[in-house]
């Protein structure tokens, strides 16, 4: 609370940063964060609330009349603003009907536009605030323009100029240091006619899905991205600060769908919800451990007959589980990185068979050697190097076929890999270890 107070007081006469404040409440208990609520700047209230993680929102926007939201909706940019009331919606519809009533008619149809756009959609991220200009406009005229629009607040985070012929279609993106050096006294056209620059933009449509948006921001470096229809008209823009934030998310996605973890179940504050979705990939995957344990059962006379099998097969599976692991979590990242094209599936296999391959030579001789001397038996050794080698083999080629594979069929990569793996490589490594030393040893 004193820290909140001392940095509030210190900063009292500059900017703010809202993610310093949601630091810091993050710190509070629930009493005193109910305090300081009320210390924070009212404009910089919708900024803060989007700053916190999303179990404090409820809490945060009870402590405030549906005027002050309102205030505070207005305050933020279209996008921020649409996340904002759908926030509000889930945690109080009713509320969030009084707030929107009480926004101006440009916001609601801001709103309105963004919400119509599903997650995955380009649309649903985009800024409806964005500076063009026409073709035939004086540069002297815009760049007054422009610095009103900036001085009086309507503008933030403007990086290009986009320029639209007279029906909006977009046709070039200047940017702001270029634009500067223009012959002011000329008009827009007849500049870019006489410069050497390429003006065409990157541009995406608003129905684009948001993975292509994230690829076209890493692939040509972009700290903006306009959005058009189909016909071309400028709708908006996307920033790199959303772009960061949505790779932060898909990257989340991928750890937790890794683990067979459901993201929005762990998100959300209810136990019963978040342990029923992890109750389910540990169905799956008991289901999966029994059909491990029948191969191992079918080898229940020579498991008897030699106690040194019981003692070294754990090792079988653990190294082979996780040179699986390796593979997998390799080749799922690229395929979100977009770095596997559609014909460069076998040149990845075969990449990572020959890793785990290698890797299984050198470990087959070490715990060969190790198992030889450990129960004084040549031949067991032999048994688990040659086992090794398979089932390392097979991690490798399992590791990397099955999320390509996955992504054939259309399903998440990330989803259920870990589970089909660890059957394979626990199947694999069981069967061909029992199995040499049933023929070998017996």
């Amino acid at each position: 609370m004193k820290a909140l107070e001392s940095y509030l007081t210190t900063h009292a006469t500059e900017a703010l940063h809202a993610s310093d404040i949601a630091r810091l409440l993050k710190d509070l208990d629930e009493s005193r964060f109910n305090q300081a609520i009320a210390m924070i700047p009212k404009e910089l209230i919708g900024d803060v609330a989007l700053e916190l993680p999303d179990r404090y929102f409820g809490d945060f926007v009870d402590s405030f009349t549906t005027e002050e939201l309102a205030v505070a909706v207005t305050e933020l940019e279209s996008d921020d603003q649409t996340d904002f009331m759908q926030e509000l919606e889930e945690v109080n519809a009713q509320v969030a009907q009084e707030v929107f009533g009480q926004l101006d008619k440009e916001d609601q149809a801001d709103i309105l536009q963004l919400k119509q756009y599903e997650e995955d959609e380009a649309g649903a991220y985009m800024q409806t605030e964005v500076y063009t200009a026409k073709l035939d406009q004086n540069v002297h005229a815009v760049i007054r323009d422009f610095a009103s629009l900036r001085k009086s607040g309507e503008l933030e985070n403007v990086q290009y100029l986009f320029v639209t012929d007279e029906q909006d279609r977009l046709q070039y993106g200047i940017g702001l240091d270029n634009l500067i050096v223009f012959e002011f006294d000329k008009t827009l056209r007849e500049n870019i006619e006489q410069s050497s620059e390429n003006f065409r933009p990157v541009m995406a449509e608003d129905y684009d899905a948001v993975d292509e948006i994230v690829k076209k921001f890493q692939e040509y470096d972009l700290s903006v991205l306009p959005i058009v229809n189909q016909q071309g008209v400028i709708l908006g823009r996307i920033t790199s600060d959303d772009i960061y934030d949505i790779m932060n998310e898909q990257a989340t996605d991928q750890m937790y769908h890794l683990a067979g973890v459901d993201d929005e179940a762990e998100e959300d504050e209810a136990i019963f919800k978040a342990g029923k979705a992890r109750a389910i990939w540990l169905s799956i995957n008991l289901l999966t451990a029994i059909a491990a344990s029948l191969v191992i059962g079918l080898f229940a006379e020579t498991l008897q007959s030699l106690v040194a099998l019981a003692i070294l097969m754990p090792i079988v599976a653990s190294m082979g589980g996780n040179a699986g692991t390796q593979s997998l979590t390799v080749v799922v990242r690229q395929l979100a990185l977009g770095d596997i094209a559609k014909h460069d599936a076998f040149r990845t296999i075969k990449k990572e068979v020959i890793i785990s391959l290698a890797n299984g030579f050198i470990f087959a001789i070490l715990m060969g050697i190790i198992a030889a001397v450990w129960f004084d038996k040549g031949l067991l050794g032999v048994v688990i190097g040659i086992s090794m080698i398979i089932n390392l083999l097979s991690a490798g080629l399992f590791g990397s076929m099955v999320p390509l594979i996955l992504k054939k069929l259309d399903i998440d990569p990330a989803i259920g890999s870990t589970v089909i793996l660890t059957t394979l490589t626990d199947v694999v490594g069981f069967f061909s270890f029992l199995g040499l030393a049933t023929i070998i040893l017996l």
